[in-house]
Formats: structure tokens, sequence, C-alpha cells
């Protein structure tokens, strides 16, 4: 049985840094997204790692681990929230008190979606995939963007749609701040390998295949025992996407997690856009996404809202989903049925 937080008007948001935190000369950013979340009428508790950063780290594994620990136990703080990424995550997860957390929330991507594949394989609990805080600094945010909050608030019992987004942002601007963060240029489409209109549905898992193919033989990477302790062995729908990997690595990454069963009653993988997908001796990413559709038999879409060419979706790790894509527009309907 999945276990589903909710967002209730006036939440504390716990910010903690369970990968990197913020230098020095980044804190104003921080400070600005708590003045925005005050505004839309969040509390904000605030954690002491997100301070500091050195060594590709906020601070060491345990006490990142700690941290994280006390928030998800404290009763104040309803959900959580990092700055954003980084590396190492994957540092705190034998350090992580799994059997003694509370069910809420916790959003971000990147290195995160390690802590929230983690969370979801282990105790049930429902993670959600999406924006970070510091991507939530702006005056406002897009409409594909500003869905967390709404899906976050969404009943156990009750069901929420989004839709594929107008526009995404082709490459970050970080000299050029708008009041919306992003800046959307390019039109979006949503492809699949099959090259024709598609419906599937299953429950969803996924992240950053970066960080999350490194659970892969871990007690917090068993999707088996998952699939029969949580779902009642229904089907999985992946969602990945490919931060810095080149293709021939991406391939590598796909081929162990088809070897390592991860695929095994999958009823279709979703990628999401990437600025990494640079070809190898010509091998494309679309190479990799027709091989996965011949070998595997099942739909394939890829370039969808997920990932670190924004804006993204919020995906419910647990949630049940359908999702459809018709001429280039795709929708994602999640169930939060247990």
């Amino acid at each position: 049985m999945i276990r589903f937080p909710s967002l209730e008007e006036g939440a504390t948001i716990g910010v903690t840094a369970p990968s990197s935190g913020l230098k020095v000369e980044l804190h104003s950013l921080l400070k600005l997204s708590f003045s925005r979340m005050k505004t839309m009428g969040f509390n904000v508790i605030c954690g002491e790692t997100v301070w500091t950063q050195e060594k590709a780290k906020s601070s060491s594994a345990k006490v990142r681990a700690a941290e994280f620990n006390e928030m998800m136990k404290d009763n104040r703080i309803n959900i959580i929230i990092p700055p954003w990424g980084g590396e190492l995550l994957i540092e705190i997860l034998e350090y992580l008190d799994f059997d003694n957390f509370n069910c809420k929330w916790i959003l971000g991507y990147s290195d995160t979606s390690v802590l929230l594949l983690a969370i979801t394989l282990k105790t049930g609990i429902a993670t959600a995939h999406g924006t970070n805080l510091i991507d939530l600094r702006g005056d406002f945010s897009d409409n594909t963007t500003a869905m967390w909050q709404s899906v976050l608030s969404t009943k156990t019992g009750e069901s929420i749609i989004q839709h594929s987004s107008e526009k995404y942002q082709k490459e970050w601007k970080h000299s050029d701040p708008s009041r919306c963060v992003f800046h959307l240029t390019e039109q979006t489409y949503w492809k699949v390998a099959s090259n024709t209109n598609v419906k599937i549905q299953g429950r969803l898992l996924g992240g950053c295949i970066d960080v999350i193919r490194h659970l892969i033989g871990t007690s917090f990477g068993d999707v088996q025992h998952f699939q029969k302790e949580y779902i009642s062995n229904d089907p999985i729908l992946w969602y990945l996407e490919n931060c810095e990997l080149s293709t021939t690595d991406l391939r590598r990454s796909l081929v162990q997690m088809k070897l390592a069963g991860w695929f095994n009653n999958c009823t279709g993988l979703l990628f999401g856009r990437s600025d990494a997908n640079q070809p190898v001796d010509n091998y494309t990413a679309e190479d990799i996404y027709k091989e996965l559709y011949e070998e595997l038999q099942i739909p394939i879409i890829y370039d969808i809202d997920c990932g670190h060419v924004p804006p993204q979706i919020t995906f419910i790790n647990g949630a049940y989903a359908k999702i459809e894509v018709r001429d280039g527009k795709g929708s994602v309907m999640q169930f939060f049925d247990q």
C-alpha cells in the first residue's frame, strides 16, 4: 500500500541539503526563495547544511543524514524541499532512519531523486519528482512548474491531471535573471519511438538516471520487493532523465537496469529532454530509444517535461498514472490510489 502525504494550506517547509548546499556568494538566492515561499503562505524551517558547500557536498554524510532524519521526524514540518541537487547524496543512505520517517512530502530532482526513489522503494511513502526550491524564487512560475502545489495538495483517493508545457528552456541564462526564473523559448513536442499516438498506464517510478542507476544491487534499489510489498505487482511506468551521460553511457545504464530486472512488468519508459544526449560515433539518443522499443516491445516516449531542461511536470513515485501522447501533446493523469 502506497502512503500519500498531503500538502495543507499554510504548511511548514523544511529546507535541508542532503546533497549540495550553497556557497556564501549564492546565499541571496536561498533567501529570495524563502521570501517567495512566505508570500505564498508557507512557513519555513531552515537547517544548517544549506549554508555550506565544500568538496562537492554541503557537509559530511552523517551530518546531512542526521539533519534530514530530524526533519522527517519533526511534526512541525509538513514538506521537505532541498535547495537543489548535487553529486553525492548516495553517501547518506546508509545513515537514514527509514523505519521512523513520518509520512510527508519530499520534493526535488537531480541528485535528490536518489533519496526520493530509495524512500518510496523502502517505505512505500510517495515522493515528488519536480522543481527544486531555488527555481521557485521568481515572482511567479510558469504554468507547468506551478502545478507542484496543486499536485501535492491532492488527497488520497483523488486524481489530478497535468499537461505538457507549451514551451521549454533551451539554455540556462543565469546572467539574465527574469521574474519567472526560466526563459521558455522553444516549442515543446513529446515524441514516441514508434511514431504513433500512445496511451499507457502503471505505477510511476523514476528520476535522474545518472544517479539512481547506482541503487541497482543495493537494498535501496529493490524494485521487485517494492512491487510485491507495496503495489500488488501493478506494472511500472519509468520516467527517466539524463543530466550528463554520453549516449553510450546512457545505453550501458539502461542495459544494466534491464538486466537487474527493473524493467520487468513495465508498461512504458518516458525520457526527459536532455542537453547531454550528444552522439558518440553517430550513435544518438534516438537510436537508443528505438533499440529499447524493439527489445522491450513497450512504448518509449521522449522529450517530455522532466529534468534539467525545464519546465517540469511533477511526477509522484508510487502514484498510478495514465499517460497519453497525441500529436506531440502529452497528458499525465495521476491517481493517489493506495
